[in-house]
């Protein structure tokens, strides 16, 4: 029947642009009605994997992903990745199949209240009863996800509803004409902050005497890179990150500071800043949430500045910063204050530019020779310092690097460099569930075939996901893998250690040959054991053709520059 529900949804899919669905056969008819109309289902081995994918997908294609699953278990592994969708502000829907109408309640097969499940992690849940309301669900499905702070919209829909059939337009009360917008991009809208508050905020920053910019994901998310760098550059305004907010900025430019927060330890990038940022008496914060690790625990940025805070979610302005609220899109609110600065006048800005461009290169000169010994070391086992200098020098504009939670986040925000306004650096800090670096890339590369992608994870993380190779090796997906094996959880080990003095028997983990796991699965499987094997490992990686995993044993008492550790010699 070509007239069904399921072909219903499957026709609107395509008319949101709709390319790919990260599904696993099921619901097998939506499926089969979208692959018939040139769909193309990216096959994951768990659904947990499969909406990280999605969300990889989201972040750096600009356009809402698609992700399917069956009711019960299935969907209970969307949660988690939901989660971080939703504290990410990415735009997902997740088409779930429910039990048929008639079993409700009478404990069906895998019945579940979807509802209660999904209600904590997804903007907008709704169950598909009416056949003829199809197309409306749909784009409300997608609107939800897309509009306002984008996040996850669940359609729930029984098994029974996909195969029923679908009125016909002249049938339905008042001849409804049938939906024609398409809905497939973020963000869907572009609302403006009002512009008596971005006069004051120009007014604001142009008076000041030290201001800087904070830019977090939101900048990403609003592909709003290049307005951002045009504000940097025509005011010269000094611009730190988030760490979600990482390649936001060209970090070579000598107005970018790095990352800020809870990564600003000692031989961090952005630790010689701390002083500076401490006098800061002007704060623009721009797409972020304010969150703990972003402003370590609230702590890095100074209570005696004024803050304006530019977001498309006005709950999140003034929630930890009282600030001047400049309410909307990220792009268009950026655009208007540039517009502003020029209006007011950016004088006093440009002329200060000398001596902040000078304390931003004495950060960025200690830096670098604080952290020239690990970052050159031959040491064996290997520092993830020298693994990120090696792979920094074949970085390109172009590459798209995604870790995972814990500390290859870390490593990747301190030690590899944006090379221009918004390149890509992609990690799960929403909610920081481990393991979710590889179906991540697998989703970025999805998104963007033509662009390098290369994924940074642990032991630890990349136990959870591993059958995923096998995926990036049947969908085609060339990622590499770059595995720190320290055979251990080392931020747990570390953390309890600072905290108790003492770490549990569970961080300590087995040897695994993980370069005989990537070859059993037809992907290429190499071992760096020696820093002097780096640089070609990493190269004949980045250019395979097929999915590469580089295992390299680096030194299990090494741990990146978090505040607060540096100093506890218990942790070496």
């Amino acid at each position: 029947m070509h007239n069904s529900v399921a072909h219903a949804l499957a026709a609107a899919m395509v008319r949101h642009g709709v390319r790919e669905i990260f599904g696993q056969s099921l619901p097998t008819a939506f499926l089969l009605a979208a692959e018939n109309r040139g769909i193309r289902q990216v096959a994951y081995r768990t659904e947990n994997a499969g909406g990280a994918m999605a969300d990889g997908f989201a972040r750096v294609g600009h356009r809402p992903a698609v992700v399917a699953a069956q009711n019960g278990p299935a969907a209970t592994l969307l949660v988690a990745p939901l989660a971080e969708a939703m504290r990410a502000s990415t735009a997902l829907v997740a088409v779930v199949q429910d039990v048929p109408t008639g079993h409700r309640d009478r404990n069906a097969f895998q019945e579940l209240d979807h509802f209660a499940l999904f209600s904590s992690c997804a903007k907008w849940v709704r169950r598909l009863e009416d056949p003829a309301r199809a197309d409306d669900y749909a784009d409300m499905a997608f609107t939800a996800a897309s509009s306002g702070r984008p996040g996850p919209a669940v359609l729930l829909v029984p098994k029974d509803v996909l195969d029923r059939e679908v009125p016909h337009s002249a049938a339905l009360p008042g001849g409804t004409p049938e939906r024609s917008a398409g809905l497939g991009r973020v963000p869907l809208d572009r609302p403006r902050p009002p512009a008596p508050a971005v006069r004051e905020a120009a007014e604001l920053l142009a008076g000041a005497h030290r201001p800087v910019v904070i830019a977090g994901g939101g900048v990403h998310g609003s592909d709003a890179s290049g307005e951002l760098a045009a504000l940097q550059e025509e005011a010269g305004l000094p611009v730190l990150t988030t760490p979600m907010g990482k390649g936001a900025v060209d970090e070579g430019h000598p107005l970018s500071g790095g990352v800020i927060g809870h990564f600003m330890g000692p031989r961090g990038m952005a630790h010689g800043l701390l002083p500076w940022l401490a006098d800061a008496d002007a704060v623009l914060l721009v797409g972020t949430r304010t969150n703990e690790n972003g402003t370590d625990s609230w702590r890095t940025l100074p209570a005696t500045a004024r803050y304006a805070h530019l977001d498309i979610d006005g709950q999140e302005v003034g929630r930890n910063y009282e600030a001047l609220r400049l309410i909307g899109d990220v792009r268009a609110g950026l655009a208007d204050l540039r517009a502003e600065l020029g209006r007011v006048g950016t004088g006093a800005l440009r002329a200060a530019r000398g001596e902040t461009e000078r304390a931003l290169a004495a950060a960025r000169r200690s830096y670098e020779s604080s952290s020239a010994g690990v970052r050159a070391s031959d040491a064996a086992p290997i520092r993830p310092e020298r693994v990120m200098a090696e792979l920094d020098k074949l970085l390109t504009p172009d590459v798209i690097v995604v870790s995972d939670a814990s500390y290859s986040s870390v490593w990747t925000a301190n030690y590899l460099r944006a090379r221009r306004p918004g390149q890509r650096f992609v990690s799960p800090r929403g909610l920081a569930g481990l393991g979710w670096g590889l179906p991540m890339a697998l989703g970025a590369r999805v998104a963007r075939p033509d662009a390098p992608v290369v994924c940074v994870t642990g032991d630890g993380g990349f136990a959870y996901v591993w059958a995923e190779l096998e995926t990036a090796v049947r969908e085609r997906l060339p990622v590499a893998v770059l595995l720190l094996d320290n055979q251990l959880l080392g931020y747990q080990r570390h953390a309890e250690v600072h905290t108790y003095a003492a770490a549990t028997s569970a961080v300590a983990l087995g040897t695994v040959d993980y370069p005989a796991i990537a070859r059993a699965c037809g992907a290429l499987g190499l071992e760096v054991t020696d820093p002097a094997g780096l640089a070609d490992a990493l190269k004949e990686a980045l250019t395979a053709e097929v999915p590469a995993l580089v295992r390299i044993a680096v030194d299990p008492a090494a741990f990146p520059p978090l505040t607060g550790w540096d100093e506890d010699p218990r942790l070496g």
